[in-house]
């Protein structure tokens, strides 16, 4: 367990937070004005990984984001990385003190009360709840939690850190997920497989503006 507060987002989180498994897209992104993004490459091995996690780096420098490493925290410390996102595994073998020493931002993702509240110990930049929806993106033993868990755990937070929504989240489904007062969505399907990238984000953009019909607190009982 890190002893040392991660730092906390710079510009906020939200409200839409892509996940990619390519610098190429990453880019394309953070060209359309996106501000928070991931970039997920989950092989370890793969040939092109190190230098990917440079070149996202520098991007976020370079469109002035907020640009999140998945899993591989060394890779991301060597490349002065924003932020890097653990799961449930890599929590355990991270070095969480050195990335909250280096001002590294950590967002943590939970699929259950208990690991949300085991996650809040941490005093991480951000919490991640999943997954909401039956999701085709990874293998999870674990049932989708739905929009009332959601909305619950929303609640148990407090805002004291930035929440975000994953797990099988499309455009027809964000504004149901948005209105349990979660701080941000991310996507993964919803923008990778977009057949007009810049029009998907517009869509998403539109949908998820400031204003909320129903809060959090409403919307457990949905």
């Amino acid at each position: 367990m890190s002893l040392t507060p991660f730092a906390p987002m710079s510009e906020g989180i939200g409200p839409l937070y892509p996940v990619v498994d390519d610098v190429d897209l990453l880019e394309r992104l953070l060209c359309l004005g996106v501000k928070t993004v991931q970039l997920r490459v989950k092989q370890p091995a793969h040939p092109q990984l190190a230098d990917w996690v440079q070149r996202a780096v520098a991007l976020g420098r370079t469109h002035h984001a907020q640009v999140f490493i998945n899993d591989h925290w060394q890779l991301a410390l060597e490349a002065g990385a924003y932020g890097v996102h653990l799961g449930q595994r890599d929590l355990q073998e991270a070095d969480l003190d050195r990335l909250a020493r280096q001002g590294v931002r950590l967002g943590v993702s939970t699929r259950s009360p208990e690991q949300l509240a085991a996650a809040v110990e941490l005093s991480p930049s951000y919490l991640a709840i999943g997954h909401i929806f039956p999701t085709t993106t990874k293998q999870l033993v674990e049932p989708p939690q739905g929009i009332s868990a959601l909305a619950q755990q929303v609640v148990a937070v407090d805002s004291r850190f930035p929440t975000v929504a994953i797990g099988g989240i499309d455009l027809d489904r964000a504004p149901d997920v948005w209105r349990t007062g979660v701080d941000a969505i991310a996507v993964v399907r919803a923008v990778t497989q977009a057949p007009d990238l810049a029009a998907r984000i517009d869509a998403f953009n539109r949908c998820l503006n400031p204003s909320r019909q129903q809060g959090g607190r409403d919307a457990i009982g949905q």
